[in-house]
């Protein structure tokens, strides 16, 4: 696997269950800081769509 810069939300910076994001030219990659191995790669397109789903509140319960 290639090396990614990971990057984590300020908020997140001493816990140990964070989401992490990765970003380079053609995708986005997301993990857990749990699941390290476990990788959702993202199209700009749809990294766009799911952060402003998450902004929009679909997701909360």
């Amino acid at each position: 696997m290639e090396n990614r810069s990971w990057i984590r939300p300020a908020a997140c910076a001493n816990a140990n269950a964070c989401p992490e994001v990765a970003v380079t030219p053609d995708a986005v990659y997301v993990r857990s800081s749990l699941l390290p191995d476990a990788i959702a790669q993202l199209t700009p397109a749809e990294w766009r769509d799911l952060v402003a789903a998450i902004r929009d509140g679909e997701f909360d319960a």
